[in-house]
């Protein structure tokens, strides 16, 4: 039986989308987005996984672009150092910049040795 696309994004999307929740609740910080961070550096790991070890086209729908796609959160993370910015927290915005970005990187780099 062949899933449609739409289904199996949708899928992983309110996987990844209760995950990130999950997440949120669990890593709670007064004042600091850590929870973004959180997810964006992992969900980068996965998704690099997914990619490198060549998984099937409904495998990276339900898994990548659904799941990863849910669990990570970009718009969060721009919205998170617009923030820092504006209270002028200027040294916590870097350091949230470069954390996701750099952690991200690197999580990418560690899939790829792993994987690849």
């Amino acid at each position: 039986m062949d899933v449609p696309a739409p289904v199996l994004v949708g899928v992983g999307g309110a996987l990844g989308a209760v995950l990130r929740f999950a997440v949120g609740e669990l890593v709670q910080t007064e004042g600091y987005p850590a929870s973004t961070l959180v997810v964006n550096v992992p969900g980068s790991f996965a998704l690099a996984a997914l990619t490198f070890a060549g998984v099937g086209d409904d495998a990276m729908l339900l898994f990548g672009t659904g799941a990863c796609g849910a669990f990570t959160t970009f718009s969060s993370f721009s919205v998170d150092v617009v923030g820092l910015v504006e209270n002028e927290r200027f040294g916590e915005a870097a350091f949230h910049a470069l954390g996701n970005l750099a952690g991200a990187g690197i999580a990418i780099g560690l899939a790829w040795l792993l994987v690849a």
